[in-house]
């Protein structure tokens, strides 16, 4: 499970979404976010899955990566279905057993959910699989810049976010490690009900946050080592520029939301799936 997680991973290739501007991808990528829950029909979904489809393959990021990423939230995925399921009591009864009723109305709501979600952790995972930590940095404190007339630390915000990003492939490469080192000393992981699972977790935390307490400070002491001063002044070697590629993508992701928005909302005939 810890080596399924591909939050924050970067997957070096040559393709026309790497070279987008970051500022593109962030934006790009809430656009496309958005769109999930602006419409709610077969025909909307059928062009979200196109154009994700679409970016997928301009990525060149295999397939199974990303697929990967959906396994963490399974449960989650799995308990949202089940509540919006049976616990959305409009429309035609389907099926009604004890206390257990399901309508059709329910049946299209868990449906559209688990769509929307999956949709949702691969929009975002394409972001981060073609984006390195340091560009997402550069492209959120671009994009925040407005918000420093009115004294937010914007570049402090970007830092955190990009340390915080970095930091989740490391914390779980080393969470692996002190899960086999506690099992070829002999500590069980895997049988027992919850409580003895929780409990077995302890020896695997302790030294983890050892860990990422220990990494925070040397990072921190090397930062003030460097005598690192973000903010005001700061110059970049590869200062953002939009090239024609960057406007086409805009162009694209406008095109797709207005139409995922008309056929969505607006379109006289909804269809249902049941």
């Amino acid at each position: 499970m810890i080596r399924d997680i591909t939050i924050g991973q970067y997957y070096p290739a040559k393709s026309v979404i790497h070279r987008l501007d970051p500022r593109v991808k962030i934006v790009c990528t809430l656009l496309f976010l958005i769109s999930l829950f602006l419409q709610s029909s077969i025909l909307g979904y059928v062009i979200a899955t196109a154009f994700l489809g679409g970016v997928i393959c301009m990525s060149r990021v295999p397939f199974k990566y990303i697929v990967k990423g959906l396994k963490p939230i399974i449960m989650l995925l799995l308990i949202t279905v089940l509540f919006n399921l049976f616990l959305t009591r409009e429309g035609n009864e389907l099926v009604h057993v004890w206390i257990f009723r399901i309508t059709d109305k329910g049946l299209n709501v868990a449906v559209y959910m688990a769509i929307r979600l999956t949709y949702l952790i691969m929009g975002s995972s394409i972001m981060t699989f073609t984006t390195t930590p340091n560009s997402l940095t550069d492209g959120i404190e671009k994009l925040l810049h407005p918000l420093n007339k009115i004294r937010v630390p914007v570049h402090e915000v970007a830092m955190i976010m990009s340390i915080a990003l970095r930091f989740i492939p490391i914390l779980l490469e080393e969470t692996d490690k002190i899960m086999k080192a506690q099992i070829a000393r002999g500590a069980d992981l895997e049988s027992g009900n919850i409580i003895q699972k929780a409990k077995a977790m302890i020896p695997i935390l302790v030294p983890l946050f050892v860990s990422a307490f220990r990494r925070a400070n040397d990072l921190a002491m090397a930062m003030e080592a460097r005598c690192y001063r973000g903010g005001d002044g700061r110059t970049k070697m590869k200062p953002l520029v939009y090239q024609g590629r960057d406007r086409m993508a805009y162009a694209a992701t406008l095109i797709y939301v207005v139409l995922v928005f008309c056929i969505g909302r607006y379109v006289p005939f909804h269809l249902w799936i049941f």
